[in-house]
């Protein structure tokens, strides 16, 4: 089976304290599957999603994404991995206010060089599929919370990277808006997208993930199949 993610020896320091805010850590998350990323506040869950986002470098070990060492990458080169191979998706959706719906899914494609018709046309086809076509000219102060989670959705996936990375997608959200972004995570992973959700909510964590690793104090309490949780 294809790794998407390997961590080796990761560690991560902040400060020049001798305690590490993650790690060490091994963990290997294959294509395909979902991983939830539980644990308190300061178990370093918001690290390990940095670290394997490119926003931040291990202090010890190596950080190996899709098959391309990313901790030894140059700041260019981090922020092309960031476009191509990764997508994320935040707790407050960073969308463009002044950019419609449309313009906002698209900029990312255009950004690595895709032309401005084949973007448009790839997040026509993420429109079409998230129920979002008919706000295509819209912008996104004019959506409800749902609506603008699935807009950010839409634009982390319209690379079409290999990794969906998630941090507290639901935590902004209404009981009925975070129902609805609970089944387009399902859903996608359901057609084979490969996902990590970092997120304080069992309940979440348990529907959309078939594998959840439990952070304490910076390392692996546990690591529990679906099976196990559900």
């Amino acid at each position: 089976m294809t790794q998407v993610i390997e961590l080796v020896g990761v560690a991560k320091r902040y400060g020049g304290t001798d305690v590490p805010a993650l790690g060490p850590v091994d963990l290997t998350v294959a294509e395909g599957e979902a991983v939830a990323v539980t644990g308190p506040s300061g178990s370093g869950k918001s690290t390990l999603l940095n670290l394997v986002a490119g926003l931040d470098r291990p202090t010890d070990g190596t950080v190996t994404v899709a098959g391309r060492r990313i901790d030894r990458l140059s700041e260019h080169a981090l922020a092309r991995y960031r476009r191509t191979q990764v997508g994320m998706v935040f707790q407050f959706f960073n969308l463009l206010d002044d950019l419609t719906v449309l313009d906002n899914i698209r900029l990312p494609a255009q950004l690595t060089g895709t032309s401005r018709r084949a973007a448009a046309s790839r997040a026509g086809e993420l429109m079409d599929v998230l129920g979002l076509q008919k706000h295509a000219r819209a912008y996104p102060g004019r959506l409800s919370g749902g609506e603008r989670q699935r807009v950010a959705v839409a634009r982390a996936l319209v690379n079409r990277p290999a990794l969906l990375l998630a941090d507290e997608p639901t935590g902004a959200l209404d009981t009925a808006s975070g129902q609805d972004v609970r089944e387009l995570l399902v859903d996608l992973h359901r057609g084979g997208q490969t996902v990590v959700l970092v997120t304080h909510d069992l309940e979440l964590a348990r529907a959309c993930a078939q594998r959840t690793i439990h952070l304490v104090d910076g390392r692996v309490a546990l690591d529990t199949r679906a099976e196990a949780v559900r």
